[in-house]
């Protein structure tokens, strides 16, 4: 059996290929494919074939599909990821891919995130392909919060989230749920919702100040308020919005994921914010 995995030279694709090693899968089984394929020279090294792609490159999803069982599609992350994800599920289609996996987000069915639309266009159009899958519908990233550790404990925190629960997970997480996925622990035509134990971002500030024995508060915004103080800080107006929009989600349930899809996957209790919190202090 061959597994491709896309975006193999991102953070996500990256760990998804390390988790399928770690489960036993022989490297040679493996197909990391991306753009930069020199971040992926080691994965070369240790047997795992390394193919460079495109996604706005039918011809080149063509090539690198053939052959393949299984495509671990990781989403891509560009303006125009609509049509380059009709482009992955036309290739798979055309080349007798048998299965796609593909990283959606959280409650993408109804979900209200700006950023939901083109997954939401993407399931559809992996249904109507006619291709079985599995989708793995991922909450935000735990690394989301923790990576701003720094800057939550020289100025605080502020958002538009409102009280609003966030079912994130860590990266590694997700990684191993598709995985899990790959090797037979999903079904096929089903969703899983996947997030981890739910805070607010009042219980984040809460556990950062106890990592850090600093009082840390959260600052409630408006939305368009919030999109002002992303943008004086740095972040452009397009990225500020879909930022700020993200926290409306949250405040709205769209980030919250019921029932424990993730630890069925994975076979353990995902990791918690205190435990990610700690390890990146």
């Amino acid at each position: 059996m061959s597994i491709a995995v896309t975006g193999a030279t991102g953070h996500l694709g990256r760990l998804i290929v390390e988790s399928l090693l770690r489960r036993g899968v022989p490297p040679d089984q493996i197909v990391a494919l991306g753009r930069n394929v020199a971040k992926a020279d080691d994965l070369r090294d240790r047997g795992v074939a390394v193919v460079q792609i495109q996604y706005d490159d039918v011809d080149s999803l063509r090539l690198a599909f053939a052959g393949v069982d299984e495509l671990m599609f990781v989403s891509g992350n560009e303006a125009r990821k609509r049509e380059q994800h009709r482009n992955v599920v036309t290739a798979a289609k055309d080349t007798g891919v048998g299965l796609i996996v593909y990283t959606s987000i959280a409650n993408a069915d109804r979900s209200t995130l700006m950023l939901a639309a083109d997954h939401r266009a993407t399931e559809q159009e992996i249904v109507a392909s006619g291709v079985p899958f599995v989708f793995l519908r991922n909450s935000w990233y735990l690394e989301n919060y923790t990576s701003q550790l720094p800057t939550y404990q020289e100025r605080g925190i502020v958002g538009a989230a409102g009280d609003g629960e966030i079912s994130a997970a860590t990266r590694a997480d997700f990684a191993d749920a598709a995985a899990a996925a790959l090797t037979g622990g999903a079904q096929a035509g089903q969703a899983y919702e996947l997030g981890g134990a739910a805070f607010t971002m009042a219980g984040l500030a809460d556990e950062v100040s106890r990592q850090s024995g600093k009082q840390i508060t959260y600052t409630d915004l408006p939305v368009d308020k919030y999109v002002g103080v992303l943008v004086d800080g740095g972040t452009p107006q397009a990225g500020a919005e879909i930022v700020a929009d993200g926290d409306r989600g949250v405040a709205s349930g769209d980030l919250h994921v019921e029932g424990n899809d993730l630890e069925r996957l994975i076979g353990r209790q995902p990791t918690t914010l205190a435990e990610a919190s700690r390890d990146a202090m």
